[in-house]
């Protein structure tokens, strides 16, 4: 894929994303907002203690956390978090001796999840804008890398791929929750990004 082509669908994934910071509804053709968390099964006491802001802009495909269990004491980096649903989740889960960054490529979504933080007042948490093909972490940094819906948007996924086990520690896990295609061919209704 040709630097041209990547930033142009950089720059789309990143103007769906300020819409998304301001309302999700209407953007995706999947559920979205904290019914479709409930759908998907995250834990309602763990749901409730996220932010209403960060609820209502999940836009999440799955659920990482049904893909193991994440322990008291982890560190957690939750890939492409957007308004950092999934990062408020962790923090719960690896508790006050664990640690959870949520990185995001939009200002305008870490924007979403840091009036979050200021709302609930969660010291195991901290969001940064990055990108998942370059992480500002030193290698071996986290135990567990969550990913929901982002790896598919992501143009250099080797690239990226190589940065996560980068960053995990000897027997780190990523728990990825995507979406993609069957088949050798995108629909043609489907070949715009901007559905």
């Amino acid at each position: 894929m040709q630097a041209q082509e990547i930033a142009s669908i950089g720059q789309g994934i990143a103007e769906k994303y300020r819409k998304v910071a301001a309302c999700p509804e209407g953007l995706f053709r999947y559920p979205t907002g904290e019914g479709s968390a409930r759908g998907l099964g995250y834990p309602p006491d763990l749901l409730d203690s996220v932010p209403r802001v960060v609820r209502e802009r999940f836009v999440g495909v799955g659920n990482p956390f049904a893909l193991g269990p994440i322990h008291a004491g982890e560190a957690v980096l939750d890939l492409g978090c957007g308004a950092g649903f999934d990062a408020f989740v962790a923090a719960q889960l690896v508790g006050p001796t664990g640690w959870v960054v949520g990185i995001d490529m939009s200002p305008e979504m870490i924007a979403v999840a840091e009036a979050g933080l200021k709302v609930a007042h969660f010291l195991n948490l901290e969001f940064r804008l990055a990108q998942v093909e370059d992480l500002p972490f030193p290698d071996e940094s986290f135990d567990v890398a969550l990913s929901n819906g982002v790896l598919n948007l992501v143009p250099d996924k080797p690239k990226a791929l190589g940065e996560i086990f980068r960053v995990l520690r000897p027997g780190g896990r990523l728990q990825d929750c995507d979406i993609g295609l069957v088949g050798d061919r995108v629909p043609p209704d489907k070949a715009q990004w901007s559905d």
